[in-house]
C-alpha cells in the first residue's frame, strides 16, 4: 500500500528559506534528513531505488534537455549582425536567417549565429528557421537589450523552427518493425527483447510503441467518460492513445536492445502489444537556439486575442534551446514544443503579462509537447497551465527550479495520458485558483480528457496558498513526495462535496512527507544527473 505521512498540524505559509532550513540537515538543529522510500541517497552518496514487486521504479529523468547530459548549449560564433531598420524588419531578418541556412555546418554542427543589435525590431509576420545549426541571438533580455516586437494584428507564432513542407507523424522506416518479446518490461527499464534484433544497429533512432487496446481503455474507464454540458465528449478508442518513446540504441546483444533513455511506462502484454521500429531522423532539424531576447506582442486590450500568440515554436527538431528570453503579452506561450520535438532546453526565461481571455486553450506559458525536454529556472506570471505537457505523445519532460505567480489554473500534464513528467522544486505564489498542481483524472473536462498523467512525479514542490491533486490511474501510479500545499487530494472533482479542501486521502497514489518536507535530495533531477555522470553512464 502507498505510504502517506500527514501531520496533524501542517506548517503552512512558511517562507521558502525557513522550509529549506527545516528540510535540510543543519549543524546543531538535531533534525534528521527526510527521505522517500522510493529513491534516496545511500551511504556512498549514490541514489538508491526501491522497485515494486514487478520491477517498476521511479525512472531516471536526467536525460532531459539539450543532448540529455546537463550541458549548456555552446556560445556559437556570430556570423551576421543586424541593426533595427525603423520599419517592418521581417524580410531583413528572414533574409539573414536564410543566408545562414546556406552556409555549411562546421565540425560542431553549427552554421553560425545571427546577432540582433540592441534596439527594437518590428516583425509584422513570423520568422522561420528551417535548417539545422542556426542560432538567433539578441543583445540581452533586459534594458538596453534587443526587442523583437510582434506588431499589428494576427494570431501567430513569432519565431518558428521547423523543416519546410508537410511532414509525416513518427516517420517509420519500412521493414524495420519487430515485436517486443518480453511479456513484461518495467517502468524505468533501459533494455528489452525483440523478435528480430538483426533489424537494428547501435546508434539508430527507434520508436518503442505501446498500443492502446480496447481492453486497456475499458480498464481505465476511458470508453465511458460522462457527458458534459459544455462540450461534446470524445471517448478514447483503440489506437488513439498509443505511447511512442523515441530512443537511441546504445547496445545490441542478440535480440536484446539497450537504449539511452528509460521507459516512462511499463510494457505489459496482458494489456497491450508493443513493438519497435526505426525512426526516420533525416527529416529532423538539429541544434537550433534562440537566446538573449525580449519578445513583445502588440495588443488592443487585456482580453485581445488577435495578436502574437506564441513566442518560439519548435517542431521536428532535436537538441534545441531557448535561453535568457523574456516574453510579454503573448496569448498562448513563451515557448511551445511540438509533438515531434525532443531534447529541448529552456533556461532562465520569463513569461510575463499574457493578454487573452482566461479560458481553455490560452496561457500555457511553457508548453512541452514531444519528449525529454528540460525547463529550468523559469518564471511564469498570470498564466493558466504554466508548466504543461500535452497528451500521450509527451514523455520525459522535467520542470525544475521554476516559479509560477498568479496562475489562473493548474500546472499539469494536460489532455490525455502523458507519462513520465517530473515537477521538481516548483513554487506557486498568489494563485488565482484553488488547484495549482495536478496529476489526475480530468474526466469530462475539455472534450473528455480523462486520465492525463501516469507515472509522473511531484518532488519538493511548494504551493502554500493552493491545492495539489495526485491520483492513481488504474494499472499505473503517480507520486507526490516532499510537497507542501494548503490542501491535497487523491480523488478531487470540481463541484463535488467535500471537493479539494476536505478530501485529504491519498486514494492509492503515492504520497510521502506531505507538509513535512523537503526531502533529500532537494532536486531529484540534479541528483540523478550527478549520479549518472559521476558513474560514467551515458
Amino acid at each position: 500500500m502507498a505510504r502517506i505521512s500527514i501531520p496533524r498540524s501542517a506548517a503552512l505559509g512558511l517562507p521558502l528559506l525557513a522550509l529549506l532550513l527545516l528540510g535540510t540537515p543543519q549543524p546543531g538543529n538535531g533534525r534528521e534528513a527526510l527521505h522517500s522510500t522510493l529513491v534516496w541517497p545511500g551511504s556512498t552518496g549514490r541514489l538508491q531505488y526501491q522497485a515494486d514487486a514487478r520491477g517498476n521504479r521511479i525512472p531516471d529523468f536526467s536525460h532531459a534537455g539539450y543532448y540529455g547530459d546537463g550541458r549548456q548549449p555552446p556560445a556559437v560564433a556570430d556570423v551576421i549582425q543586424l541593426s533595427p531598420g525603423g520599419a517592418d524588419d521581417t524580410k531583413r531578418i528572414q533574409r539573414s536567417l536564410d543566408a545562414l541556412a546556406q552556409r555549411p555546418l562546421d565540425e560542431d554542427g553549427f552554421r553560425g549565429a545571427l546577432l540582433l543589435a540592441p534596439g527594437e525590431f518590428r516583425v509584422d509576420g513570423s520568422l522561420r528557421i528551417s535548417a539545422s545549426g542556426i542560432v538567433l541571438r539578441g543583445s540581452g533580455q533586459g534594458p538596453g537589450g534587443t526587442i523583437l516586437r510582434a506588431a499589428g494584428r494576427g494570431q501567430r507564432s513569432l519565431i518558428i523552427a521547423r523543416p519546410a513542407g508537410e511532414l509525416p507523424a513518427y516517420p517509420e522506416i519500412p521493414r524495420s518493425r519487430s515485436e517486443v518479446a518480453n511479456s513484461f518490461v518495467p517502468l524505468g527499464a533501459r533494455s528489452l527483447r525483440v523478435r528480430d534484433g538483426s533489424l537494428y544497429r547501435v546508434g539508430q533512432l527507434v520508436v518503442i510503441q505501446r498500443s492502446s487496446t480496447e481492453k486497456w481503455i475499458s480498464e481505465l474507464g476511458m470508453d465511458r467518460i460522462p457527458e458534459s454540458r459544455t462540450a461534446k465528449i470524445t471517448q478514447w478508442t483503440a489506437g488513439s492513445r498509443d505511447l511512442r518513446y523515441l530512443r537511441r540504441l546504445t547496445a545490441i546483444t542478440g535480440n536484446t536492445l539497450s537504449f539511452d533513455v528509460p521507459l516512462f511506462h511499463d510494457l505489459d502484454s496482458d494489456w497491450a502489444e508493443s513493438f519497435v521500429y526505426r525512426y526516420d531522423d533525416s527529416l529532423l532539424l538539429n541544434r537550433i537556439g534562440v537566446e538573449q531576447l525580449q519578445l513583445v506582442s502588440d495588443y488592443a486590450s487585456e482580453t485581445d486575442e488577435d495578436h502574437g500568440w506564441t513566442g518560439v515554436d519548435f517542431d521536428y527538431c532535436r537538441n534545441i534551446w531557448v535561453r535568457d528570453v523574456t516574453s510579454r503579452n503573448f496569448g498562448f506561450a513563451l515557448v511551445s514544443f511540438g509533438h515531434e520535438s525532443s531534447h529541448g532546453s529552456v533556461f532562465n526565461c520569463s513569461s510575463l503579462s499574457p493578454k487573452s481571455q482566461i479560458a481553455g486553450g490560452r496561457r500555457y506559458s511553457f508548453n512541452c509537447g514531444g519528449q525529454n525536454h528540460l525547463v529550468k529556472g523559469c518564471l511564469a506570471e498570470g498564466g493558466r497551465h504554466d508548466f504543461a505537457v500535452a497528451t500521450n505523445r509527451s514523455a520525459g519532460t522535467v520542470f525544475t527550479a521554476c516559479q509560477s505567480r498568479g496562475a489562473f489554473s493548474s500546472s499539469e500534464p494536460h489532455h490525455r495520458y502523458s507519462t513520465g513528467t517530473l515537477y521538481d522544486n516548483l513554487s506557486f505564489e498568489d494563485p488565482q485558483t484553488e488547484l495549482v498542481l495536478a496529476l489526475w483524472n480530468r474526466g469530462n473536462y475539455g472534450t473528455g480528457h480523462g486520465w492525463s498523467a501516469a507515472y509522473c512525479v511531484l518532488w519538493n514542490c511548494r504551493a502554500p496558498e493552493g491545492g495539489i491533486a495526485c491520483e492513481q490511474p488504474p494499472l499505473a501510479q503517480n507520486y507526490a513526495i516532499g510537497c507542501e500545499s494548503k490542501w491535497m487530494s487523491g480523488n478531487m472533482r470540481w463541484g463535488d462535496d467535500p471537493g479539494l479542501k476536505k478530501r485529504l486521502v491519498p486514494a492509492g497514489a503515492h504520497w510521502e512527507h506531505w507538509n513535512e518536507g523537503p526531502v533529500e535530495p532537494l532536486s531529484l533531477y540534479e541528483a540523478q544527473l550527478a549520479d549518472r555522470l559521476s558513474n560514467g553512464r551515458k
